[in-house]
């Protein structure tokens, strides 16, 4: 059905044919005078497309703190030994870091898990609450493994020393021949 409407269509919408006559008629049609150009608009001054400079913020005023950051750096592996590190996250100081088997001396040869101790004293005047994250590599920089944690309640109190036990979890048994890692902290307060 649409094969058949769809000719309809057009033919209606064809102009008819102008009608026959046996005289042809010639009609002289004026030719139109000339126009002036018209005169191009004056171009605007041309405005840069660059969106007006931010505000510079305002110095921070005297005996406020500054915001608290992040930390994160790279340093040697040592399996089993005591690694001091010299590294400082808006006051609080990280002492060191430790890798090793978790195990309870009256149970010989039991191992209970693969583990990083972080040890931080806090310099500042105000409780900090650090987040840590531990990721060990070989030295083909493979991932080894990668252990977090952080306070359970609260934060380290102003003046205090405090260790952190990080646990690495399914992916650590290669971790004692690593090369080295990455420390970050973060504060969350």
């Amino acid at each position: 059905m649409l094969n058949l409407l769809l000719p309809a269509l057009l033919l209606v919408q064809a102009p008819a044919p102008a009608p026959a006559s046996s005289a042809q008629e010639t009609i002289a049609v004026p030719s139109p005078e000339p126009q002036p150009a018209p005169q191009p608009a004056p171009a605007a001054a041309p405005q840069p497309a660059v969106p007006p400079a931010p505000e510079a913020a305002p110095p921070p005023a005297a005996g406020k703190q500054k915001p608290l950051s992040f930390f994160s750096q790279r340093f040697k592996f040592r399996w089993d030994q005591f690694l001091p590190l010299t590294a400082e996250v808006d006051g609080l100081r990280i002492n060191s870091i430790f890798f090793n088997k978790r195990s309870l001396g009256f149970l010989k040869g039991a191992e209970f898990g693969t583990r990083a101790v972080v040890d931080v004293t806090n310099t500042a005047s105000t409780t900090r609450t650090p987040g840590f994250a531990v990721a060990v590599f070989d030295a083909q920089d493979r991932l080894l493994g990668v252990a977090s944690g952080g306070p359970k309640l609260g934060g380290v109190r102003a003046g205090e020393t405090e260790s952190f036990d990080l646990s690495f979890h399914q992916v650590l048994e290669r971790i004692p021949r690593a090369d080295h890692f990455y420390l970050a902290v973060e504060l969350t307060n």
